[in-house]
């Protein structure tokens, strides 16, 4: 499972991943004494949606 909670296909994923690395769009997380932690490299492969209809 990767980023599921940002991104609903792989290219939303990957660029949430993308934008993480970069230091945009999520902000700054307020208390935290330390560097960003970083994001998990993508599968070698491309992600499939769940298939889960709404």
């Amino acid at each position: 499972m990767f980023w599921n909670w940002i991104g609903r296909s792989h290219d939303e994923i990957a660029q949430a991943r993308e934008d993480w690395t970069n230091g945009t769009r999520f902000g700054e997380v307020k208390g935290y004494d330390g560097p960003p932690i970083p994001a998990l490299e993508l599968p070698p492969t491309h992600l499939k949606p769940r298939g889960r209809v709404r």
